[in-house]
């Protein structure tokens, strides 16, 4: 009887919460990803060889997150997120085995004067740029090789306050800084970050520029260091640079809609500085363009084409062309089925292909990747 007396209780008091909070609200949220993959020309002990396994987060990274707001009153609420990226396939966590690796903020927003929020966060040019290019709809099989120039969102932001203004007239704009925290050395490890999107009917545009900075050491670097805000991107291409004294990427992205079809366009220039203590002497520069065509065959179905031309100079001299395609159909509105491929090839003398930021090493010139998947939101 004590028990029952206690849970009666223990539910009338949520009860009254409830109601003393009924301008309140928490979300859950998620996206689970999978796939069975073929990879053509990846490093095995004997040589290149093919492989098949699962792969998620193709079409988008696995996540679980919860989200809400309060209503403070006179048209200002506190918002938070909480977000963290998983391995649907052995259940680890992402994102350096972070608890909350995508996202992680509290703020305050108002629909006159825009959004502040404090955290774990997307820096601008993703929140801006992304959007408008083929990364948006087709995830990473479509994106930059190793990802060097941050199209598929490998790098989030610790420490970091943003700044999102409102909507005028189709113009929007967004500006962050990350405070690095060092004693004595207040620039060390920081980054910051400006972008700013435009829409009128079928048409947008958006540009944003980042410079992530690494922290600040007396002795040679071996890597990008834990003191910086930025998780930086690495893989196979880029891993060389990863001692950078800075990351700066420029990024400008357009997109056209017309009737079924959606034609994209982007440029975005990366940019890896060395200083005295980096393992690399002459700053690394990434130029990329990439564009895209997606189709509606009908509302459930979707096709897609993509090319990616990325070329690396300074420190040494590579460039990549890739093409990409993609399949999806909704079997509902919260579940789809897709099909995603790419062909990569190489030039230069020592560059080996590696589609997208699967990070798959090779000694080849030439990738394929094949990924037959499904995706979950709820």
């Amino acid at each position: 009887m004590k028990k029952l007396v206690m849970s009666t209780l223990s539910l009338a008091s949520l009860a009254t919460v409830g109601v003393a909070n009924a301008q309140s609200s928490v979300t859950l949220y998620g996206v689970i990803d999978d796939s069975v993959q073929f990879v053509h020309n990846t490093t095995a002990a004997s040589g290149n060889a093919n492989s098949i396994g699962m792969v998620g987060g193709n079409l988008q990274g696995n996540r679980w997150g919860m989200k809400g707001s309060e209503d403070l009153g006179n048209g200002i609420k506190a918002i938070f997120q909480l977000e963290n990226g998983f391995n649907p396939n052995n259940g680890k966590l992402n994102q350096g085995n972070r608890m909350f690796g995508r996202q992680a903020y509290v703020g305050l927003t108002d629909d006159a004067y825009g959004t502040l929020t404090l955290g774990r966060q997307y820096d601008p040019v993703v929140d801006l740029v992304q959007p408008l290019t083929a990364d948006n709809y087709w995830g990473s099989t479509f994106t930059t090789p190793s990802d060097v120039d941050n199209n598929d969102n490998s790098s989030r932001t610790n420490n970091a306050a943003k700044y999102v203004s409102p909507v005028w007239a189709g113009l929007q704009f967004e500006g962050m800084y990350a405070f690095g925290g060092a004693a004595g050395s207040t620039g060390s490890g920081q980054t910051w970050s400006l972008a700013a999107t435009y829409g009128a009917g079928p048409f947008s545009i958006a540009a944003g520029y980042i410079v992530m900075d690494n922290s600040n050491t007396t002795m040679a670097r071996i890597g990008w260091n834990s003191g910086a805000t930025s998780d930086g991107t690495f893989n196979s291409i880029n891993l060389p640079y990863q001692s950078a004294k800075s990351i700066n990427i420029a990024s400008i992205a357009g997109q056209y809609v017309a009737g079924p079809f959606t034609l994209g366009a982007r440029y975005s220039n990366a940019q890896y500085k060395p200083d005295a203590l980096s393992a690399f002497s002459a700053t690394q520069k990434y130029d990329v363009g990439a564009g895209f065509v997606n189709y509606q065959v009908t509302p459930a179905a979707m096709i897609g084409l993509g090319y990616t031309y990325t070329h690396g100079k300074g420190n040494v001299s590579e460039s990549y062309h890739q093409v990409s395609l993609g399949g999806d159909y909704n079997l509902s509105k919260r579940t789809d089925v897709y099909l995603v491929g790419a062909y990569q090839h190489a030039n230069g003398a020592g560059a080996f292909a590696s589609v997208a930021d699967y990070d798959y090493l090779s000694t080849a010139k030439s990738q394929e990747i094949v990924s037959l998947g499904m995706r979950h939101k709820f």
